[in-house]
C-alpha cells in the first residue's frame, strides 16, 4: 500500500466508518474476559480516544486501562471512536466549551484556529534551527498556541469525554456478557453434538464387535468358477 492509499485509508477506510465501527465492536464482544473488565478498557480508552493527545493515544490508554485494571485491548480499540472527519466539529465544541470554562474571549473561527497552528509550527522550526545557530528561541506562538488552543480543547473535551465513555461502559457490559452467554451456549451445543456422535459410533462399533465373535453375518467361502 503507498503513502498516498494509506492516507485515504486514515481519513476514509475503506469499508466505511459503519463497517469499521462494526468490526471494532465485534473484536470487543470476542475478547477473552470479563464483561466488566473490557467495560473498563472501553472507558479508558475512550477518555482517551477525545482528548488531543497525538501520537501518544496508545500510549496513554494503555496506562489508563492498567490504572482502571481493564482489558488494554479493549482500551486500545476504544480510542477508535475519534476519527480524522468527526474529529474537527469536536476540537471545535471542545474548544468552545473550554474558552467559555476558563473565560478566554477569542474568535473560534477557521482564520484564528490556522493562524495559532501555524504561528505554533513557526516557532517550533525556528527554535529547531536555533540549536544549530546563533539565534535565540521564541516561544510567543507556542505559548499562545497552549493557552488559547490546546488547554482549552483539553478541558472542555474531558467533560464530554467523561459523560460519553460511561455510557459506553453501561452499554458494554450487557453486551459482552450477552455475547459471551451465547457463545457458550453454541460451545456447548456443538460439544453436545459431537459427543452425542462420538457416542453412536462407539455403539455401532460395539455392535460390529460383538456380531464378528457370535459368527453372525460373516462372509461365506463361494466356490467360483473353476473350483474343483
Amino acid at each position: 500500500m503507498g503513502w498516498g492509499a494509506w492516507l485515504r485509508e486514515q481519513v476514509y477506510p475503506r469499508g466505511g466508518f459503519k463497517r469499521a465501527i462494526r468490526y471494532v465492536v465485534h473484536r470487543m464482544r470476542r475478547l477473552p474476559d470479563q464483561p466488566h473488565r473490557v467495560a473498563r478498557g472501553v472507558f479508558a480508552g475512550s477518555v482517551i480516544g477525545f482528548l488531543p493527545l497525538p501520537g501518544l493515544q496508545f500510549v496513554a490508554a494503555w496506562g489508563a486501562a492498567r490504572l482502571a485494571r481493564g482489558n488494554v485491548l479493549a482500551a486500545l480499540l476504544a480510542t477508535f471512536n475519534t476519527n480524522p472527519v468527526t474529529t474537527p466539529f469536536f476540537a471545535v465544541l471542545a474548544m468552545t466549551l473550554g474558552h467559555w470554562i476558563l473565560g478566554i474571549e477569542a474568535p473560534l473561527n477557521a482564520e484564528y484556529i490556522g493562524k495559532a497552528f501555524a504561528n505554533a509550527g513557526a516557532d517550533l522550526w525556528y527554535n529547531f534551527l536555533a540549536i544549530f545557530g546563533p539565534e535565540r528561541t521564541r516561544w510567543d506562538g507556542l505559548i499562545q498556541f497552549w493557552h488559547e488552543i490546546y488547554w482549552p480543547y483539553f478541558i472542555g473535551a474531558l467533560g464530554p469525554a467523561l459523560v460519553i465513555s460511561a455510557v459506553a461502559y453501561y452499554v458494554t457490559i450487557p453486551l459482552v456478557a450477552a455475547y459471551q452467554k451465547s457463545r457458550a451456549a453454541t460451545a456447548h451445543e456443538r460439544s453436545e453434538r459431537r459427543r452425542a456422535i462420538r457416542t453412536k459410533l462407539a455403539e455401532a462399533a460395539t455392535k460390529l464387535k460383538r456380531r464378528g465373535e457370535d459368527g453372525q453375518d460373516l462372509p461365506e467361502d463361494d466356490d467360483g468358477p473353476g473350483t474343483p
